[in-house]
Formats: structure tokens, C-alpha cells, sequence
């Protein structure tokens, strides 16, 4: 799993090795097809279908986005699993990509039947494509390398500079009135613009698939193949207990989707269904991974450490996912759409988060350099904990917004600007540094899997940011808070995990500690 030796002298790239530049470019291509869908997805599907959407409701899409995105990043288990056991990471992220194009294509049809159809090969191919050259990364350094969290750091920019340019060119196309003029003068239906925008989705997929093609000789066999498995304890006891973890949480999805789904076959019900599926299958996996996969003491201490980030990187996504769901709405309905007098569609504002990233990348990997010489960087864990008292404050920023909104007046532009520079910057302290963390946790045999345990976490938080715009909704109602009230009580969920987080912090570092230095990655 760890690179070959040629890679330890190889600074091609900014100072890393010349295959994090073919990663780098996959991984923004693969980016700028999935946010230049998310960016107008909820807007497509509540727009009427008199103006080319699906008609449904906001409730409806929500629960569509919700869905769509955890099982987006859900399937990176089984994904990771085929990697690590049978494709080898490589065709695993040629395949996925080949999966993902194809989706996107499919949705280009101007058909709402392509609609299902085509979301279910993206979900499909991402599955394949995303834990697996986020693990590759990681495979270009030796375990002592020091270079291994920068070239991270390098990776997520390329991330973000795909979704920069993303709801720009796929935003454009899908809702631009400008666009549109030009489709009716060319005798073309205005409203089939949304297909024009999930087709650039594809054309992006596509380039990123033939660059890594062409670029995968600089990875020097990194993922080429799968690792082979060394000879791991395995008793009689464990393999009844891994039949029965599987047994009670298959049940326990059972029973519920039963009594939940009682009462008829509605969208809520599929969708309450569907979460405690995710939150089954998350403990499921942990239970395994701790009990029956671990190989020693060491790898079960890693196990713990690996629930906390998990915990934690659900509570931030299912803050940091309401750019794709609550934002979304924000964006078109209370946000003036113009600057200096130029007017542009509400998925523009996508672009926005993308931006501070590239913007603060550089600043934070300086930072947490600077710290570390120091002494003074904090442990993983307390990043994540600042990271969501920070998520919380982003909130904050747009409060006084809420006047305006009630009195049904458009609000400025400055209040997501200000946010999305207070939610990226939450987004440095958790995001980079968690695949960089699971990366070190990870033993090499597992290298895939345990990625794809990284993306369950954001798949569960995918899920709670795309429920919280009604269900939180309906609280604040309850609790008569008013406009302003989803915002509130996100605000006091992001300062309990912070709480939490911090209180969790020195013990699970002195666990790591008291490890022997081999056995956690460097």
C-alpha cells in the first residue's frame, strides 16, 4: 500500500510526487461534475414542470437530495471493499468514472424518466471513484513522510478548484436566462436548459477518466493492484459474531421500515426508513471493524479513534451540507441575484465556498506547519471541535438577514459571502484533516474500506442536512422561533458536539500515544 521508493525523491509536483498532479486533476474533474449538479439539483426538482423541473415540493426535494447524496457517498464501502479485495484502486477510479460520465449522460436526456435512472449511475460510480483515489494519495508517500498531510492539502484544492468552476459553466446553462434566449432562438425548448447542465456535468466526468488515464504511469504502480492480505487472527467466535452483528442490524432496518411504512408508502416514510438504515449500518460497521476485523489491541485503539472522527464528521456535514439544501433555498428565494447590475441564477452562489478554499488552503497548511514546529497544533479531534464552533458561527452571520426575510424583502448578497467564509473555514479544520487522519489510522489491508467509512460519515450528514430544512423546520415552528428558529437550533447542535469533542479529545489522544510509534501512520 505504500509507495514505491521512487516516490521518497519525487518532487514533480510542487514538491510532491508527480502522480498527486494526475489525482489532483481526476479528482477536480470528478468534483466539477457533482457540484455542477448539486448546485441547481434541489432547484430542479421543486421547479414546476411548466418551467422544466419535476414539480415537487421543497419537503420532496429535500428528501431526494438527501437520499441521493448519502447513498452518493454509502456506496464508497462496497466501493472501497471491491478495491482493496478484487479491482485494485486504479480500475476501480477508471470504472467509476466510466459509471459517473454515463449517469450525467442520462440525465442529459430531456426526459423526466432519465431522472432516477440516472442519478442511481452516478451513485454507482462514485461509490467506485471516490474512496479510491483519495487512497491513492496517501499510497504516493512512505508512512514517515512528512509531505503526506500537505499533499493532502494540495489534493483537496484540486477538489475545489472543480467545484469553483462548476456552478459557474453548469449553472449557467441550466438556469441563465441568457442561455435560455439562445436555446429559443435556435428553435430549442428553453426549459430543456437543466439537461444542457447536467450534460457539461458529464463532459466534465469524461476528461477526468482520460486524464487519468493517461497520467496513472506517474503513480508508479500505486493502486495498480489489490493488496494482498497478510495472515490475521481469525477465531470461530468471531465469524459467529459477525453474523450476528449483521443479523440485528439487518432486523433492526426491517422492523422499522415495517412500522414506518404501515401507514402507506409515502416519501417521509421511505425517507425515516432510509436514516435508520444509515445510522444502523454506521454502528454495524464499527461493531465489525472493532470486534471481528481487528487484528490486535493497536488496530482496535485505532477503531475507537476512528468512531470519534466519525461522529464528528457527521455532526459538521450535517451543518456544511445545507449549502446543497437550506443555502440552496436561501439562495433563490431571499438573496438579491445581481452585482453591479448583472443578474445571474441562484446556483452561482455554489461557487462561492469553492472560492474561500482555495483561498484559505494555502493559509491553514502554513498554520498548522507553523503550530507543529511550535508544539503548539492542536490534536485532530480538538480541529474537528473548533471546526464546529465555527460551523455554528457561520450561522450566526446570517441572522440579521431574518428582518428582511420577513418582511419579504431580498436580503444582500455580503450575508453568503460572510457565511460560506465562516463554513469554510470550519471546513479547513475538519474536512482535509479528517481524510489525512483516517488515511495515517488506517491499516494497510484496509486502506479503501476504511476511506469508505470516512465518506459513510458524510453520507449521514448528507442525510440529516437534507431532512433539517423541514423536520429542524417543523421544531422551530413547535418551539415558535420563527424564521430565524432552523438557524437557532442549529447553532446549540454545533456547540453540544463542540462540547462533546473537546471533552473527548485528551483521552483519545493519550490512547494514541500510549501505542507502540509502528503501528499509527506518521
Amino acid at each position: 500500500m505504500d509507495a514505491a521508493p521512487a516516490n521518497a525523491h519525487d518532487r514533480a509536483f510542487f514538491g510532491h510526487p508527480k502522480g498527486l498532479m494526475t489525482l489532483f486533476f481526476t479528482e477536480m474533474w470528478e468534483r466539477f461534475s457533482f457540484y455542477g449538479m448539486r448546485a441547481f439539483l434541489v432547484i430542479y426538482i421543486a421547479t414546476p414542470i411548466a418551467n422544466g423541473g419535476l414539480g415537487e415540493s421543497k419537503a420532496t426535494a429535500g428528501i431526494i437530495y438527501a437520499m441521493y447524496g448519502s447513498l452518493v457517498y454509502l456506496m464508497s464501502l462496497p466501493g472501497g471493499w471491491l478495491a482493496d479485495r478484487v479491482l485494485g484502486q486504479q480500475r476501480a477510479v477508471i470504472y467509476g468514472g466510466v459509471v459517473i460520465m454515463a449517469g450525467h449522460i442520462v440525465l442529459a436526456l430531456p426526459t423526466h424518466a432519465s431522472f432516477l435512472p440516472g442519478l442511481g449511475l452516478i451513485i454507482l460510480g462514485t461509490g467506485l471513484l471516490k474512496p479510491n483515489v483519495s487512497t491513492i494519495v496517501g499510497m504516493l508517500y512512505d508512512k514517515n513522510d512528512p509531505r503526506r498531510d500537505g499533499g493532502y492539502s494540495i489534493y483537496y484544492m484540486g477538489i475545489n478548484v472543480g467545484a469553483f468552476i462548476a456552478p459557474l459553466a453548469c449553472g449557467y446553462l441550466a438556469q441563465s436566462a441568457g442561455f435560455r434566449g439562445h436555446l429559443a432562438n435556435w428553435g430549442i425548448d428553453p426549459n430543456y436548459a437543466w439537461h444542457f447542465g447536467f450534460g457539461a456535468a458529464a463532459i466534465g466526468m469524461g476528461a477526468g477518466v482520460i486524464q487519468f488515464i493517461v497520467g496513472k504511469k506517474d503513480l508508479h504502480g500505486a493502486g495498480a493492484e489489490p493488496t494482498p492480505r497478510p495472515a490475521v487472527r481469525t477465531a470461530q467466535p468471531m465469524s459467529t459474531l459477525l453474523v450476528v452483528v449483521v443479523a440485528v442490524a439487518a432486523a433492526i432496518i426491517t422492523l422499522f421500515a415495517i412500522w414506518r411504512l404501515s401507514s402507506g408508502f409515502t416519501k417521509e416514510a421511505i425517507a425515516d426508513s432510509f436514516g435508520v438504515g444509515l445510522a444502523t449500518i454506521g454502528l454495524a460497521v464499527f461493531v465489525i471493524m472493532h470486534q471481528v476485523i481487528a487484528a490486535d489491541a493497536s488496530e482496535r485503539a485505532r477503531v475507537l479513534a476512528m468512531a470519534v472522527l466519525f461522529v464528528g464528521c457527521v455532526a459538521f456535514f450535517g451543518l456544511f451540507e445545507q449549502a446543497g439544501s437550506t443555502l440552496s433555498f436561501f439562495a433563490e428565494d431571499h438573496t438579491r441575484r445581481s452585482v453591479f447590475g448583472i443578474d445571474f441564477p441562484s446556483s452561482y452562489w455554489q461557487f462561492v465556498n469553492a472560492a474561500w478554499v482555495i483561498i484559505l488552503a494555502p493559509i491553514f497548511t502554513l498554520l498548522w506547519v507553523f503550530l507543529a514546529r511550535r508544539g503548539k497544533e492542536p490534536f485532530s479531534v480538538n480541529k474537528f471541535a473548533i471546526g464546529m464552533v465555527i460551523a455554528g458561527l457561520a450561522f450566526v452571520m446570517l441572522l440579521p438577514a431574518i428582518p428582511a426575510i420577513d418582511r419579504g424583502e431580498k436580503t444582500s448578497p455580503l450575508f453568503l459571502i460572510v457565511y460560506y467564509l465562516f463554513a469554510t473555514t470550519a471546513e479547513m479544520c475538519v474536512s482535509p484533516v479528517g481524510l489525512s487522519v483516517m488515511n495515517k489510522l488506517a491499516p494497510d489491508r484496509l486502506a479503501s474500506f476504511v476511506m469508505g467509512i470516512w465518506f459513510l460519515a458524510i453520507s449521514i450528514g448528507i442525510y440529516l442536512a437534507g431532512r433539517a430544512e423541514v423536520e429542524a423546520g417543523k421544531l422551530a415552528h413547535y418551539l415558535g422561533w420563527g424564521t430565524a428558529g432552523l438557524f437557532y437550533l442549529i447553532m446549540i447542535f454545533a456547540g453540544i458536539v463542540a462540547v462533546a469533542l473537546f471533552a473527548v479529545a485528551g483521552p483519545v489522544r493519550r490512547m494514541l500515544e500510549g501505542l507502540p510509534q509502528a503501528t499509527v501512520r506518521k
